[in-house]
């Protein structure tokens, strides 16, 4: 079940978007290393605006990732790769629909 997450919003810098997709993609094993990241998700939405979304099935998992490996690392090079600080969003999550053998939670 997920109850909560991120959203982030990235804005690369002038020719750093290659940069900043290759950033993202190489944040995968990490994630995947992280017990209470029950889905996550790097996204391009448009030339050089990127978003991340994950999803908890708790606040300590949110809390657990904004303090792990990826958040450190984003923060760090958000100097060099993006034209202004990442907009982190906290969310609820309402409904979801996840692979099977995942818990799932729907309200209507």
């Amino acid at each position: 079940m997920v109850t909560v997450g991120l959203l982030v919003r990235l804005e690369a810098r002038a020719g750093k978007e290659n940069e900043v997709a290759n950033f993202l993609s190489g944040a995968l094993p990490f994630v995947q290393a992280e017990a209470a990241t029950t889905a996550w998700f790097a996204v391009r939405i448009g030339p050089s605006t990127f978003a991340i979304f994950d999803a908890f099935p708790s606040e300590a998992g949110r809390q657990a990732h904004l303090a792990g490996q990826v958040a450190a690392a984003l923060m760090a090079r958000a100097p060099e790769l993006f034209a202004s600080l990442p907009i982190i969003q906290e969310v609820d999550v309402l409904a979801s629909k996840l692979p099977a053998g995942s818990a799932m939670r729907a309200q209507y």
